[in-house]
Formats: C-alpha cells, sequence, structure tokens
C-alpha cells in the first residue's frame, strides 16, 4: 500500500532522464507524485552556480534526488579523472547549499560504491567507508562523491538540514549505456557477445584478469531503495543500496556469453586493469531502516538487459 508521502510534493530529480532516473520517475508516478520535475541538461547545466539557481527558481522543489553524475567505468574514469572529480563535486556541492539557503525539506545525494577503500573488508560496512584511499582507478569520481557525505553531515550540524547520502553498488539493467567507450562491464559485455556472434568472431578481449568480484543491482530495484529512503529516513549515517552477492567478473562473462548463445572463447587482457579486488555490500541497514531488499535476481536481470539490448541494439548503435 503507497503511503500518499509524495502525492503533493514536489519532487527535482537531477538525472531524471537518465539511466537510474528513468526508473525513479517511474517509481514516482506510481506512488502518485504530481509534480516530478526533471532538470534536462539543455535547459541546465548543473555545474553552473546560475543554472542551479535558475533550476530552484523555476521548480521549486520541496525535495532534490540527485542522480545526476559525470560517470563511466575504467576506462572512462582513466581518461577523465579531472573532469569527472571537479563536474560530479561542483553539481552535488551547489545543490546542497542552493537547497540549504532555500531550506527545502530534504536533500537525497547519491553516492558511489567507488568512495569505499580499494581493500575494503568483504562485505562493506558503512562504518569502513574512511578507512583507506579508494581504488586508484576511480578514486577522483569516488572522492568527488563522498565530499557530499560530509557535506551532507555538516549541514546536519550545523544548520539542521536534511541530507541524506545512499551508496548504490553498481547498476544495470534494460536502458543502460552500451557505449563501449563509456559503458560499465554488464552493458560493455553484453554488446562484446552479440557483436561477435552477429559477426562470427570465435572470441572476445576482456579488461583485466576476470578473477576481481563484483556486486550489481538492478536499476529498478535501485530506484525503490532510494524513493523509500526518501520517505522513510531521515539520519546522517550512510546506507548501502546493494543485492549482497557478489560475483566474478569471468563468471558474469560466462554467464552473459551463455545468455547471448556465444560459444567462442573470452580471453582476458592482464595489461589492462581489473579496479577494486572485491565489491559486496552489507545490506542490512537498508533493510532495517526503510524495509528495502533487492528483488531482482542476477539471472533473471541479466535476461531482461539482453532481451532489451536485443530489441533496440539497431536503434542504439545507429
Amino acid at each position: 500500500m503507497m503511503s500518499g508521502f509524495f502525492k503533493d510534493r514536489r519532487i527535482v530529480v537531477t538525472g531524471g532522464a537518465g539511466f537510474l532516473g528513468s526508473y525513479v520517475v517511474e517509481g514516482l508516478q506510481k506512488r502518485g507524485c504530481k509534480n516530478i520535475l526533471v532538470p534536462r541538461i539543455e535547459d541546465y547545466d548543473l555545474v553552473r552556480l546560475e543554472d542551479i539557481v535558475r533550476m530552484y527558481d523555476d521548480m521549486k522543489p520541496d525535495i532534490v534526488i540527485h542522480l545526476a553524475a559525470v560517470v563511466g567505468g575504467i576506462g572512462a574514469n582513466r581518461a577523465h579523472p579531472g573532469k569527472f572529480f571537479y563536474e560530479n563535486l561542483m553539481m552535488g556541492v551547489q545543490l546542497i547549499e542552493q537547497g540549504r539557503l532555500r531550506n527545502i525539506e530534504k536533500f537525497v545525494a547519491i553516492g558511489t560504491v567507488c568512495a569505499y577503500p580499494k581493500f575494503t573488508p568483504v562485505p562493506f560496512k558503512e562504518e569502513d567507508i574512511w578507512n583507506g584511499y579508494p581504488e586508484e582507478t576511480n578514486a577522483p569520481y569516488g572522492l568527488a562523491k563522498k565530499m557530499l557525505l560530509v557535506q551532507s553531515q555538516a549541514y546536519r550540524t550545523e544548520y539542521g538540514f536534511n541530507s541524506i547520502f545512499l551508496l548504490p553498488v553498481n547498476l544495470y539493467g534494460p536502458r543502460d549505456n552500451f557505449n563501449p567507450e563509456s559503458s560499465h562491464v554488464i552493458p560493455a559485455l553484453i554488446k562484446k557477445c552479440v557483436d561477435a556472434v552477429e559477426n562470427g568472431a570465435d572470441h572476445i578481449d576482456c579488461w583485466g584478469t576476470g578473477k576481481v568480484s563484483r556486486e550489481f543491482i538492478y536499476a529498478a530495484d535501485a530506484a525503490e531503495g532510494i524513493l523509500l529512503a526518501t520517505e522513510r529516513y531521515n539520519d546522517a549515517e550512510p546506507v548501502n543500496i546493494g543485492a549482497g552477492f557478489e560475483i566474478t567478473i569471468k563468471e558474469l562473462a560466462e554467464k552473459i556469453a551463455k545468455i547471448s548463445s556465444f560459444k567462442g572463447e573470452i580471453c582476458w587482457d592482464s595489461t589492462k586493469p581489473d579496479g577494486q579486488p572485491r565489491r559486496c555490500l552489507d545490506t542490512s541497514q537498508a533493510k532495517k531502516h526503510f524495509g528495502f531488499e533487492a528483488r531482482t535476481g542476477l539471472d533473471a536481470g541479466l535476461k531482461a538487459t539482453f532481451d532489451w539490448y536485443s530489441a533496440n541494439c539497431k536503434q542504439i548503435c545507429t
């Protein structure tokens, strides 16, 4: 039973036209929210203070869910560490400050699993977030996002500003980014396998050793977690949003090859970086504080993602 919390509130969803944002917007619509406001990049460059001020003046939100991010896989992070640091930091810091100045009801800051230290004990617990430096290839992005946690807690202490900080693990699902220049591992592997089958290739090349592990959450599940936290969670401590399992990249590649009917060899290029050695979140705090548990199993989620790409890849690739 929906609570009616969102019905008459004005909700700004930055990044609402993006991958995760599309699911958050759908979730708000299902909850009967009448005022869902999505600042599009063509109208508001949220790195620029004057555009942020104009967005707040135009949209007058009660709550901001800040999903917008400059993001990509290991390759994109290595190519653009400065851009990823500056643009993510400036967006978040200025959005929170302008929200505080307007005394909005709540700010929901979306962090990243990349904020955790490189060698965090598995499963990652929220209290471990400061016990070391992030994995080097994505540290600028991870640290830019982690500063929003510092800001949220500082503003709560000094101003009583209700800003919460959520840490989603790696996302995947239909509508993901399949551009090989910037995609994450699941869409990248799906595209490699589909292309190999279509071209009759006998192998695909993958980065790293395949031995590192990752956790993945279906984007629709992550959106549900974010909306439950928006409604029910009002505390200073960060909270993980995950599915609570890990799988090696080698096992993941084999699953995707099977789903896509690719029967060739999977070749690993160990001269390319693996990234963080392991990733798996402790998800107990999300369940405890706002009743969230991921529902979509990896096999079902991968099949849905593959099916969506198969149905849409011609349109995406042209």
